[in-house]
């Protein structure tokens, strides 16, 4: 067999193997969009109410569509990935190099607004507001995981070297 061959093996297998973990994860975004759409349209009393979803930041009109348009990239991400080849899982050095340091970077910048929202909002202690602490966390694990993908292949350890 090439080593063109079987590196090719090697990334499929990568990418396979990481596969049920980012589905894992885009279905908790999902599940966490909708349940926010179902307080917010629906106003169902069973999930926390909207102020425990939604930070501000971004008015909810645009909030939703840009969930929506997320949920789509990490499906694509994520058919690639289950598929073993594609667009998200061909390697690219760049990617292998900074993007799963984008990711660590990103759940520690949710660890950093977590102790700042428990100091500045100290009777909201444990779960009030962290809603969306929690899912951005999620996000941030499927960058992680997505970068480590690029960062598992030999050629940028070559690169690395040379």
């Amino acid at each position: 067999m090439s080593s063109a061959a079987m590196d090719s093996r090697q990334e499929e297998h990568s990418a396979r193997r990481r596969a049920p973990v980012l589905w894992a994860l885009l279905a908790l975004f999902a599940l966490r969009v909708t349940g926010q759409a179902l307080v917010a349209f629906l106003g169902v009393p069973w999930l926390p109410p909207m102020r425990e979803w939604y930070s501000g930041l971004l008015p909810y009109p645009y909030l939703l569509p840009s969930q929506i348009l997320i949920i789509l990239l990490l499906g694509a991400v994520c058919r690639d990935f289950t598929r073993g080849h594609g667009w998200f899982v061909t390697p690219r050095a760049g990617w292998g190099r900074w993007v799963p340091w984008l990711g660590v970077a990103y759940f520690a910048a949710m660890v950093v607004r977590y102790a700042v929202q428990m100091t500045l909002h100290p009777g909201s202690r444990w779960l009030h507001g962290s809603i969306p602490i929690i899912f951005h966390c999620v996000l941030a694990a499927f960058v992680i995981i997505v970068g480590q993908h690029h960062r598992s292949h030999p050629w940028l350890m070559k690169g690395a070297a040379a």
